[in-house]
């Protein structure tokens, strides 16, 4: 029995995404109905419209793009946003992981996996969205100098953004805070 890749591709049940320069050149309906969408308002469009702020896309696409280029993948969990429909804009945890077609350059081309956290891991707290990109390295047990390595902050200012995060999820240790971020 010979496969069929365009069918396997279509009804996997994961979102899929085929990429040119960071932007949707094909996508499967899984992808569409996490974000809200139909295949016509995501292909041709930048990846951008996926994230809560264009901020956090640009940050995104450079701290991936030297793993892209050193291991060829790349994953993580976060925040992303809802495009259309009645959940419009709604911020939603998502555990994302892509390929580069080319490593030397990450973002010519790439397949994209989505899976959408938010049934174990509904968004609670309003977060702003340097707080989103701490959340998500504090839940991969990263200390605050590992993520201000990634994150290109120093690790006090990390250690701010956890007291905040702290504050929000009215934790009392860090160990409470993950907890919590991990139940939402």
């Amino acid at each position: 029995m010979e496969i069929d890749y365009r069918v396997a591709f279509d009804l996997a049940p994961v979102g899929l995404a085929l990429s040119r320069n960071r932007s949707i050149v094909d996508c499967n309906q899984h992808l569409c109905d996490m974000f809200g969408a139909t295949r016509e308002q995501l292909l041709g469009q930048s990846f951008q419209i996926l994230y809560p702020s264009a901020d956090e896309y640009e940050r995104t696409g450079a701290r991936i793009a030297p793993l892209l280029n050193r291991n060829g993948t790349y994953s993580d969990d976060r925040i992303m946003k809802r495009v259309d429909g009645r959940l419009k804009g709604e911020a939603f945890w998502c555990h994302v992981t892509g390929r580069a077609l080319n490593r030397q350059a990450p973002h010519e081309a790439g397949i994209w996996c989505f899976e959408d956290l938010s049934a174990s891991r509904p968004v609670k707290a309003e977060l702003t969205a340097r707080e989103r990109e701490v959340a998500a390295q504090l839940m991969q047990g990263l200390t605050s100098k590992q993520i201000g390595k990634i994150l290109v902050i120093s690790h006090r200012t990390v250690e701010i953004y956890r007291a905040r995060l702290m504050r929000k999820y009215q934790a009392s240790t860090a160990g409470d805070l993950v907890h919590k971020l991990m139940a939402g």
